[in-house]
């Protein structure tokens, strides 16, 4: 199942793309479940990023590995694929991508996920969307309204 969220804001596309750090990995994160920031190397080919998903009842660990990452003269992007993930997901490939829109940037979420159940994917599509509509708002206020 694919998720292709976009959001415009206000600064060049390298900049934004500069910003995706560990800070700004922090201030992204939903509210629930909470997470717990067990690893975070960058978003160089090979870097880890680790989290421990908190629910209240049962703890969760999710890996990630970044697995590419280019900048051209009018986009830039990394992936992270998961590596080990939280039940029901079987698949993770999370594609962070800036493109250049004029003096600003447009910010794509281009997640592709599987739980091995389609019927259980489209379940799950919502709270995909909700989840990480979440971010736009974050956004906005990290590099402004566009």
């Amino acid at each position: 199942m694919q998720l292709h969220l976009r959001t415009n804001v206000r600064q060049n596309y390298r900049q934004v793309f500069e910003a995706f750090d560990e800070q700004l990995f922090r201030k992204l994160a939903p509210p629930y479940p909470t997470l717990k920031l067990l690893r975070f190397d960058g978003s160089e080919p090979g870097d880890v990023v680790e989290v421990e998903l908190q629910t209240g009842v049962k703890s969760f660990r999710w890996t990630s590995l970044i697995t590419e990452r280019t900048i051209t003269d009018s986009e830039a992007y990394f992936v992270d694929e998961g590596q080990v993930l939280p039940p029901p997901l079987k698949l993770w490939h999370h594609k962070h991508l800036v493109t250049a829109l004029g003096a600003g940037a447009t910010i794509h979420d281009i997640i592709n996920y599987s739980t091995g159940n389609k019927l259980l994917d489209l379940l799950l599509y919502p709270l995909m969307v909700a989840q990480f509509s979440m971010r736009k708002p974050v956004y906005r206020k990290i590099f402004g309204r566009l």
